[in-house]
């Protein structure tokens, strides 16, 4: 599906929008070079939230990608907060701005998350807009804090399904479709809960275990 850039551009979809701004990276920076996040936002322009929460997003949530997730966790959350507050272009505070990631690294994660991407590009499309858009949007960034929450949480299984969940809504940003949207933010928050629960009952059962011992 289509998503509509501004001054004039052609419109895009969220892997041909991918590509354009991996181009643009190599073209102004070279495809070995690192770059840093202010200078990817500063490229991105006013199509940076979906498109910088997408690319922050697919490294936590596919397996076996190291060094990125570290890198772009807390700008992510930062971002998010942002969207929440209801500001419309991205601001990051200079410690940010400076963190430094792989170009090359950053279109290998993007080319192994292109399957999925397509995916769910087939069936993304402008829908339930209220969801995308003022308020709603403001509820769904402060919502969205939680699985990003999760993301900086260095433990086993608290980033992968959480980050599928982050992406998912990315697109759905992109795309301003409201239910892919809401769809994202369901999957990140019911990991979330699921992982709080089952923390509960394994301490519940070591406490009980530690007890029967005694």
């Amino acid at each position: 599906m289509a998503y509509t850039q501004t001054n004039d551009q052609p419109i895009l979809g969220t892997t041909a929008l991918l590509d354009d701004v991996l181009a643009r990276l190599v073209v102004k920076h070279g495809a070995e070079a690192r770059i840093s996040l202010g200078a990817l936002t500063d490229t991105l322009e006013s199509r940076a939230y979906g498109v910088i929460l997408l690319l922050m997003a697919l490294p936590c949530c596919l397996p076996f990608v190291y060094g990125l997730p570290q890198i772009v966790a807390l700008p992510m959350l930062f971002l998010i907060g942002q969207l929440a507050i209801g500001r419309t272009r991205v601001w990051l505070p200079e410690s940010l701005r400076k963190r430094e990631f792989s170009i090359n690294l950053l279109a290998k994660t993007v080319a192994r998350g292109r399957p999925w991407l397509k995916r769910f590009e087939i069936v993304a499309g402008p829908r339930v807009g209220w969801v995308s858009e003022g308020l709603g949007l403001r509820i769904i960034g402060a919502l969205l804090l939680i699985p990003c929450a999760s993301i900086l949480v260095p433990l086993p299984l608290t980033n992968t399904v959480p980050g599928l969940g982050v992406a998912i809504a990315a697109i759905g940003l992109i795309e301003r479709d409201g239910l892919l949207i809401l769809f994202g933010l369901i999957v990140g928050l019911i990991w979330v809960a699921a992982l709080i629960i089952g923390g509960q009952a394994a301490i519940t059962f070591l406490i009980d275990f530690v007890r029967n011992l005694i």
